[in-house]
């Protein structure tokens, strides 16, 4: 098959029009028209169902979509791959990682990476969903467990434990805590059990829920249980990296904590070599020990 018939089918697919895709590719509809039905007509087949609000692949039409896409995602790793062959660090690093972890921990130190490599352009993808690293869905990934995907190279980073705090304000205006049975008398908040979340967290909340405690709030991300703990609503269940950047926070029960929760990098083994992968690899660990350091001088490790 014709790859420009077929770069011109992935756009108009991804677009769902073929205005839309002519400027995206800089031709005009009636270019982008006549070469969408040579590649049908070569197919024997018909590959979008034209409508009045705009096209709609058909079941060929997805099949082609789904080859395409893998093609231009393999095509994308090629070009990188060959961009990082030289010595400078530039161009798009796409990391994802869960909310929690890039909005508490990751984005408030980025502007250190960006200071060393100011012509990086970093696609920060914030969300609980595994991407697909082969597939390029990401460069790069941080996950609270060991990933699984095949082809990958995985170096852990830390180790984290969910922990309960609360701000010194709420403490003074509500009951001592000696025991979890005087959780009771407590606001919880945490994220709910049926979320998106490792087990040893999910456990650790369960466990937690089994005392008579009448009032909770429940969100879905630990940046939503932290806004809420930090502005006097109760104590949260939160995971240890928080005290760093909140230092005012007051560890409640202290004798009580979650299973350890292995932290991990890790990227394609096709990008072993990136030096985007590598400079941020590198800023990661920095920060960690960074962050251990200063742990330990506030006595919390």
């Amino acid at each position: 098959m014709d790859w420009d018939k077929l770069r011109i089918f992935h756009a108009v697919a991804d677009a769902g029009s073929l205005t839309h895709a002519g400027d995206t590719l800089h031709l005009s509809q009636s270019a982008v028209s006549r070469q969408v039905r040579a590649l049908e007509e070569s197919l024997n087949t018909t590959l979008f169902h034209r409508h009045a609000r705009g096209l709609i692949l058909t079941e060929q039409g997805e099949l082609l979509f789904d080859a395409t896409r893998a093609m231009t995602k393999r095509l994308d790793a090629a070009s990188a791959r060959i961009r990082d062959s030289e010595e400078e660090v530039f161009g798009e690093l796409r990391v994802t990682t869960t909310l929690g972890f890039g909005t508490i921990w990751l984005a408030p130190r980025l502007h250190k990476l960006y200071e060393q490599y100011p012509d990086l352009n970093i696609d920060l993808m914030l969300e609980e969903r595994v991407l697909d690293l082969p597939m390029r869905e990401a460069d790069a990934a941080i996950r609270m467990k060991e990933p699984s995907q095949a082809d990958l190279i995985r170096k852990r980073l830390m180790s984290v434990r969910m922990r309960l705090y609360a701000t010194q304000k709420y403490l003074d205006e509500h009951d001592a805590l000696e025991d979890t049975s005087d959780l009771s008398h407590h606001r919880l908040i945490c994220q709910r059990t049926d979320a998106t979340q490792v087990s040893a967290s999910a456990a650790f909340t369960q466990w937690l829920l089994t005392n008579d405690i009448p009032s909770r709030l429940l969100v879905n991300n630990y940046f939503g249980v932290l806004q809420a703990v930090l502005h006097d609503l109760g104590i949260g269940v939160l995971p240890d990296y928080v005290v760093e950047e909140n230092p005012h926070l007051v560890r409640v029960l202290p004798e009580e904590e979650s299973s350890e929760i292995p932290v991990y990098l890790a990227y394609p083994e096709e990008l072993r070599h990136s030096q985007r992968i590598q400079a941020f690899r590198d800023f990661v660990q920095d920060e960690i020990k960074e962050h251990r350091k200063h742990l330990k001088e506030q006595g919390k490790i």
